[in-house]
């Protein structure tokens, strides 16, 4: 079976969120198992020179984009055992930053033309083509318009994974034939609430759809959560399944990180405690082993439970004897309020504004518990981090959440879970943690199933290859 795996974002070549991680660790997993991954992506501008340097240029061809035809460059690169595909055109890639400029419609309509387009010149025919968010969203479209009838394509099948549901590649419907080359007789496909939806074309026109956790697969079928789309995910359920995502365990290894103060593992734990005393070091605050030090890492947005936090946070330091660290940025009223309540109290909260990957690690490695109350979480990765580093997790019961973390209330759980978006359900949450902390001989079992829990690629990876055979039956 040979995969192509499509997508606008990779590590370790460029990435700006859970996609990227997504991209660098899943064609990885599935290449271990056999399954004939490769990656495509675009040549953009910020991606290292140290990378840049070792690929190799295949071809060129010419890429149809509406009314006009577009160089495209195909260069090749290995990384750790898989081959990635560069689509290179320099008036498209050649800029700062990968999303947020005004033609992105017509950047990603020739990227994703020029997947399809550039097939025939590779030794590599793919079996299904894994598209992923809208940014490649009009693989599928493309491929069923133009591409379907062509003998050479014929029996490829298309899979899409919705990593955000909030994020759909909008557009006016002037764009449709002028920039996107789409007639107008499939207008249909492509219009929803009178404007193009990209995301909702690809749902129509991808074999199977799939999200990042099954849980999510399920919430967006509810107008709450899924930003206006229920309504064709429903009259299309029959494509929908929901895939957890999992980790780099390798890179995310509290027995091997050399950003982290001291290794430990699940059989020497006993080092967590030094990564716990030196973080307190580094922060400021009081080096004490059994003060409960709660962490976040996270982007400080609303739907990431900042609210929660904002309403709640004074109560629990007032009410505990908590230290709390902060790391993120995001929108300027968190993180004034988390300044603020540095000020007030300073030597038992810490905020960390940016994003600093090598504090983040220690930050797990050094926390007690990692909360994470947010409002809606497709899949979540960082409480699977927190659990590879046995710190253990608070979080709301959303998405793949619900699906990774499960109560310990039962005697047999990862972390402690609440159910309602209400910041007095997350309180109580956080003192049942805390009532657990002060039962050292409890919490150690606690630890020592967080740090043994399994949220690798493996798991996830051998539900995809499911997926991939069942679509070509």
């Amino acid at each position: 079976m040979k995969v192509l795996y499509c997508t606008s974002e990779s590590i370790p070549f460029i990435a700006t969120g859970g996609l990227g991680d997504v991209s660098g660790s899943l064609p990885q997993a599935l290449r271990q198992r056999l399954i004939g991954c490769r990656v495509v992506m675009p040549l953009y501008e910020e991606i290292p020179h140290n990378l840049r340097s070792n690929m190799k240029f295949i071809t060129s061809i010419s890429v149809p984009v509406a009314w006009r035809r577009q160089y495209c460059g195909i260069f090749e690169a290995k990384y750790d055992g898989v081959i990635y595909y560069f689509i290179d055109n320099q008036y498209y890639f050649k800029r700062n930053g990968i999303y947020g400029h005004f033609d992105d419609a017509e950047r990603f309509a020739f990227f994703s033309r020029a997947v399809l387009e550039m097939l025939p010149y590779l030794d590599f025919q793919p079996d299904i083509i894994h598209c992923n968010d809208w940014q490649t969203a009009l693989v599928p479209i493309y491929y069923q318009l133009f591409y379907v009838q062509n003998e050479y394509y014929r029996n490829m099948k298309t899979l899409f994974t919705i990593h955000n549901i909030q994020y759909q590649g909008k557009y006016g419907t002037e764009i449709l034939a002028d920039v996107l080359g789409v007639p107008n007789d499939a207008f249909s496909l492509l219009e929803y609430d009178d404007c193009i939806n990209l995301l909702k074309g690809a749902i129509e026109c991808a074999d199977k759809v799939s999200t990042v956790s099954p849980t999510y697969a399920h919430e967006i079928l509810d107008p709450w959560f899924s930003h206006n789309l229920d309504g064709i995910l429903k009259e299309r359920s029959w494509k929908l399944s929901g895939i957890l995502n999992g980790i780099d365990t390798k890179h995310y290894n509290p027995e091997t990180d050399p950003e982290i103060y001291a290794p430990y593992s699940a059989e020497n734990p006993a080092d967590k405690a030094v990564n716990k005393q030196k973080l307190q070091e580094r922060l400021g605050l009081k080096q004490n082993a059994d003060i409960p030090l709660i962490g976040m890492v996270t982007r400080m947005v609303s739907h990431k439970g900042l609210d929660l936090v904002r309403d709640a946070l004074d109560h629990i330091m007032c009410n505990s004897s908590i230290q709390f660290v902060i790391l993120g940025s995001g929108d300027y009223e968190y993180e004034a309020f988390f300044l603020e309540l540095q000020d007030r109290y300073n030597g038992r909260l810490v905020a960390c504004h940016g994003f600093v990957p090598e504090l983040s690690h220690k930050i797990y490695a050094g926390s007690d518990m990692f909360l994470m109350p947010s409002k809606s979480e497709p899949c979540g990765l960082s409480q699977m981090i927190a659990l590879r580093y046995g710190s253990i997790p608070i979080v709301r019961e959303t998405g793949g959440l619900k699906d990774s973390i499960q109560d310990s209330g039962n005697g047999t759980g990862n972390g402690f879970v609440f159910q309602n978006y209400h910041s007095e359900d997350m309180v109580h949450a956080v003192f049942r943690a805390l009532e657990g902390y002060a039962n050292k001989e409890g919490w150690a079992i606690l630890v020592d199933r967080a740090l043994k829990c399994d949220n690798s690629w493996g798991r996830s990876a051998n539900e995809y290859i499911r997926l991939y055979k069942q679509m070509l039956k």
